[in-house]
């Protein structure tokens, strides 16, 4: 039966022919789980799988990606327990590996490095549930008017609160990234010279839909003074007033306290209560900064700590003049180094490119080319992943439903790994296996893990976001309204901008505003007002049960609202759609509002890490920190402990 669509609808083009892909209730029509029929019948009986025929080029679907349909159905049948007791049987594949591997992402594909360059002879497999390797580092790919254009759905930037370790730089290295240089010679800001930054002020919270340009230089900044800036805003004088203060002001807030003293008191609460009860802010002033902090850590200033905020370089703390130190999430600027930070650059794919620098480094002939720069524009022959002569092989579509030692864990002689892929369980035999997935999902993947370390695992609550790429057929709108990027505090997408400008190897940045380009649109789906784990469930359940339909309305309603005043048409200037949701998305850092310091032994991640006889477990989750080199360290870590027991 044909979609009917309201004019509204209509008007907004939702009944447009774009790149995209027909959904219902989030999930791919005729896809389902193990019973249900994965993939054909046919196809699983002739063991012939979509990676390994031509053209299979996962980047390049659009609609919703992330986890995607597929991706995630059988893991809940297995965390709901009704997976085995469908009858399910086991299709012994006959295959033994040195290695096996759970989970394709920065950390699983690290994992295998570090192996091999310790056993050059051992054999590895790895297992993705995705249909794409490189887990939450996933590539969107459009073609536009014949042109590469290039977003990242998932990680972004090589960037971190510390320094890189040894282990994680010689990593970047060993596979010829040096991100300093590469920032240096691929960064092309001057491209949107000219245009700033913006704010828009919804009328469902400040009591008018406008938006304003030139937001000043600093945090999300770019223009000109704060006195100007909000004098254009939709604020009551007094809200204006109290931005001023906050932005410029050195006011101490907290008088007669040292700097530890008051480090201690701004640990203890948010950053929204710094503004309301101790800056005393109008109402309106604390809804302008709420979403500041959900790009980070996925919650706006209610769920995050005063001092975390004066961390991340938030406004209000001048006055207050605090030692330098690291705040408990400590972070960085762009600019460079702060308080120990890392380096940052980005390529335009984002962290899709180390994850196929990885593979290029395992699977000989799968990534054409020879350095950091030319991986961008690589086509990837995903045929090649998974043939039998590979001493690496990458199986994709593939989610491990069992892993378990062979006999006693202490005296383990091996590993036995089940995993579902089409409308079967496959069985495979392994000497040691790396457990590079998520956290949560581990005890059902091991049941017989000692209790106590179940209980960490379980612990963890993934950070839910989604990263949204739009295919405009021009940005001429950006640039009338003179902006490149824009916040909305109250929108659906809380900050959307133009895609960031990086010219690397034979890709180039779109300079015309005549042209076709990609946008991003970030959204943490967070309840203010409950602590962090409980805004992380709400908004997890949430995207599991927002249909592709509401993802496109609200995109274009949105973008026609902020853009309108541009000349902006979402009925005509929107050509492809891609929704990134990530229900278990960054890895959850420690949040002083809501946890107790504990020693580092009796902390979670670190209960939950523990090797298990023949089994380790890497991933960001078991460093608490949502960083590339946090994935890449507990890789080593994972390798160390199989190595060494």
């Amino acid at each position: 039966m044909a979609r009917k669509f309201s004019a509204r609808d209509k008007a907004l083009g939702l009944d447009t022919s774009i790149d995209r892909r027909d959904f219902l209730n989030g999930v791919a029509v005729a896809i389902g789980a193990i019973g249900a029929g994965l993939a054909p019948p046919a196809l699983a009986a002739a063991e012939s799988w979509p990676q390994d025929a031509p053209g299979y080029y996962p980047p390049l679907r659009y609609g919703l990606r992330g986890s995607h349909a597929g991706s995630f159905e059988n893991a809940h049948h297995l965390k709901d327990g009704d997976f085995w007791a469908s009858g399910t049987g086991l299709v012994d594949t006959g295959e033994a590996y040195d290695l096996v591997i759970v989970g394709g992402g920065i950390s699983g594909l690290s994992a295998a490095k570090f192996y091999r360059e310790a056993r050059p002879d051992a054999r590895i497999l790895i297992l993705d549930n995705h249909d794409d390797f490189g887990g939450h580092a996933k590539r969107n790919e459009f073609h536009l008017d014949g042109k590469l254009h290039l977003m990242n759905g998932g990680t972004l930037e090589i960037d971190s609160p510390r320094p890189y370790s040894a282990v994680a730089d010689g990593l970047l290295r060993s596979l010829g990234i040096e991100p300093v240089a590469l920032a240096a010679a691929c960064n092309r800001d001057e491209v949107y010279t000219g245009l700033g930054r913006g704010v828009f002020f919804d009328k469902k919270t400040f009591g008018e839909d406008r938006l304003v340009a030139g937001a000043p230089a600093g945090r999300g900044g770019g223009g000109g003074t704060w006195e100007t800036f909000v004098a254009k805003a939709p604020l009551p004088d007094t809200a204006r007033a109290d931005i001023v203060r906050i932005q410029t002001g050195a006011m101490d807030y907290l008088p007669g306290l040292s700097s530890t003293e008051k480090k201690d008191r701004l640990s203890r609460m948010s950053y929204r209560d710094f503004l309301l009860k101790v800056a005393k802010v109008h109402p309106l002033a604390a809804a302008f900064y709420q979403s500041h902090t959900q790009g980070e850590w996925g919650v706006g200033i209610d769920a995050v700590s005063a001092l975390d905020a004066w961390g991340f370089g938030l406004p209000g703390f001048k006055g207050l003049n605090l030692a330098p130190g690291a705040a408990p999430r400590m972070s960085f600027t762009p600019a460079g180094y702060v308080e120990g930070g890392s380096y940052v650059f980005h390529f335009p794919d984002g962290n899709a490119s180390i994850a196929r620098l990885l593979v290029r480094s395992l699977v000989p002939g799968a990534v054409p080319g020879s350095d950091c720069r030319d991986v961008v524009t690589a086509a990837v022959d995903y045929s090649r992943l998974d043939r039998r002569e590979n001493a690496v092989r990458i199986r994709l579509s593939s989610l491990c439903v069992r892993a378990r030692n062979l006999g006693d864990p202490a005296a383990s002689q091996g590993v036995e790994i089940a995993y579902a892929r089409g409308d079967k369980v496959f069985r495979v035999k392994a000497g040691r296996c790396v457990l590079a997935s998520w956290n949560m999902m581990i005890p059902y993947l091991c049941p017989e893990l000692p209790e106590p370390q179940k209980a960490a695992l379980h612990k963890v609550v993934k950070t839910p976001l989604v990263y949204t790429t739009v295919a405009l057929a021009n940005w001429r709108a950006f640039e009338r309204l003179g902006v490149r990027n824009i916040t909305a505090p109250g929108g659906y997408h809380t900050s959307l901008g133009l895609n960031l400008p990086v010219d690397i190897g034979g890709y180039v940045t779109e300079r015309s505003p005549d042209k076709p380009i990609l946008i991003r649109m970030t959204r943490t789906p967070c309840k203010p007002g409950l602590p962090e784990f409980d805004q992380n469930r709400a908004g997890r359940a949430e995207l599991l049960s927002t249909p592709f339909e509401t993802f496109e309305r609200e995109i274009r309603s949105q973008l026609g609202l902020i853009l309108g005043d541009g000349g902006f048409d979402p009925a005509q200037d929107i050509t492809g759609i891609t929704v990134n949701r990530w229900p278990h998305g960054y890895a959850p850092e420690w949040n002083p509002l809501w946890e107790e310091p504990l020693p580092l032994e009796e902390q979670p991640n670190v209960i939950g890490r523990a090797r298990f006889g023949r089994i380790a477990i890497a991933n960001s989750d078991a460093g608490a920190a949502a960083y590339t080199d946090c994935a890449i360290d507990q890789a080593h870590r994972a390798i160390q402990e199989l190595l060494t027991a």
